[in-house]
């Protein structure tokens, strides 16, 4: 075995990432106070090929310079919007057909080997670093996630968090939908 040069890693030519189709999981993200962290959740997007990330609240937005530092230019191949008000989004995202999954600890989890193709398209939910998602989104949303956890923390970064959540959806969605799982995604080009 021996590492790949990085010109020899197959990847999606970038000005075909447009025309390419992505996989059917949006993210919401409500008041995520570090730059860092959204600049990270842009980066595990492009990784997993979601659809759009939408950025409610304060959290911030690719105007802020610093996302750079953690995106590394991946907000430039993932599609991104901005509301204030998550409730607006969340409507949006319902009349158009998506299950709204919080990524939460709740009296019901959901784990995502659970999931079944019914459950696509769907939109996952991440909150605040210190209070996660909202009590009144938890009330409004479809199904929890739940990452399990085995040490005696309850909570993952919230960019970590996503970077888990968002490559098990991938992962689960490819296998229900009989897409390769394991294959490189160039080779899908």
């Amino acid at each position: 075995m021996r590492k790949l040069r990085h010109e020899e890693i197959a990847r999606i030519d970038p000005e075909k990432i447009g025309t390419i189709d992505k996989h059917p999981i949006r993210a919401v993200l409500d008041n995520v106070r570090s730059i860092h962290n959204v600049g990270s959740i842009f980066r595990s997007s492009d990784a997993a090929r979601i659809e759009h990330l939408h950025l409610t609240g304060y959290t911030g937005t690719p105007d802020n310079r610093s996302i750079h530092k953690t995106s590394l230019g991946a907000e430039e191949s993932v599609p991104w919007s901005h509301d204030d008000q998550i409730s607006h989004v969340l409507t949006q995202l319902k009349r158009s057909g998506y299950r709204i999954a919080v990524v939460e600890i709740t009296d019901r989890p959901t784990f995502v080997d659970e999931l079944v193709v019914d459950d696509f398209p769907l939109a996952i939910v991440l909150g605040n670093e210190v209070d996660g998602v909202s009590a009144d989104v938890v009330a409004e949303a479809d199904i929890a996630l739940e990452i399990p956890q085995f040490g005696i923390k309850q909570s993952l970064n919230v960019a970590v968090a996503y970077g888990v959540i968002a490559m098990d959806l991938v992962r689960r969605y490819r296998l229900i939908s009989g897409l390769p799982v394991t294959e490189r995604p160039a080779a899908e080009i």
